[in-house]
């Protein structure tokens, strides 16, 4: 939904001109200055974008080698799966870089697909290292019930302001563009921490780190950051939907 009004950032609040970026501030297409501006805005225009762009495409390869990178970890052939996570983090430095220069390439599809990106391949992987010893257990759950939790959270949002008549197809009719996704700084610094574990994880069998004090801080690190980020989130979300829910109680 693009809106008329600028609108608050809440943290699905959203910067296009970030990578593209479930999943870090929560806006409606623009930023109010403040709570009552939303009033003038939420739900008034909706509009199809194009979603044919660059960095849409190579977000999408990326999603689709996360089945093949978990794969080849259950396998144990880290080398290569290292290389490809590799050719997988170009790709994510390829198409942030388009998005940022390139302001025909910009979607709100693509600012919501970029980050559920890197969550299916850290959700993935995490979980693929997990059964081989690679990861603790403990942290892999901490990472999946939050990802699973922003996700449902997403869906949620859709949901609330896609302007009415509400239906199956025009809810997932992903040209429809509701509210566009931008990382607040702890989700970025979560998601950082999140692929260099993975990464990291990775490279240990292959170079004979696997006990390095090193990895173990990034254990830790990784657990602390997951956690202030999902509740970063969860306020964030109990705001704009606050704000949604004032703005339909006055239309």
């Amino acid at each position: 939904m693009q809106t008329e009004s600028k609108k608050e950032s809440t943290a699905y609040d959203t910067d296009t001109s970030n990578d593209h970026g479930p999943i870090g501030e929560v806006k409606s297409r623009t930023k109010p200055e403040d709570d009552t501006d939303i009033h003038d805005s939420i739900g008034k225009q909706e509009k199809k974008e194009n979603i044919k762009t660059i960095p849409n495409l190579l977000t999408t390869l990326r999603m689709a080698s996360a089945p093949l990178l978990g794969y080849l970890v259950m396998c144990e052939s880290f080398g290569l799966a290292l290389g490809l996570f590799a050719i997988a983090g170009v790709t994510d430095m390829l198409d942030g870089y388009i998005a940022r220069n390139f302001p025909n390439q910009i979607s709100a599809l693509g600012s919501a697909l970029d980050p559920l990106a890197d969550k299916l391949l850290v959700t993935i992987l995490t979980i693929s290292m997990t059964s081989v010893g690679l990861i603790p257990v403990p942290l892999t759950g901490l990472i999946v019930f939050r990802d699973i939790s922003l996700i449902a959270g997403g869906f949620y949002i859709r949901y609330r302001s896609l302007p009415p008549p509400i239906t199956l197809s025009r809810y997932f009719d992903i040209s429809y563009a509701t509210v566009s996704v931008s990382p607040t700084f702890i989700s970025k610094l979560n998601t950082a921490l999140q692929l260099s574990l993975v990464a990291f994880s990775l490279a240990a069998p292959v170079f004979g780190f696997m006990d390095h004090v090193c990895l173990q801080a990034l254990w830790y690190s990784t657990g602390a950051t997951t956690f202030m980020s999902g509740m970063d989130y969860l306020w964030s979300w109990k705001k704009y939907v606050r704000l949604l829910a004032k703005d339909q109680s006055d239309l």
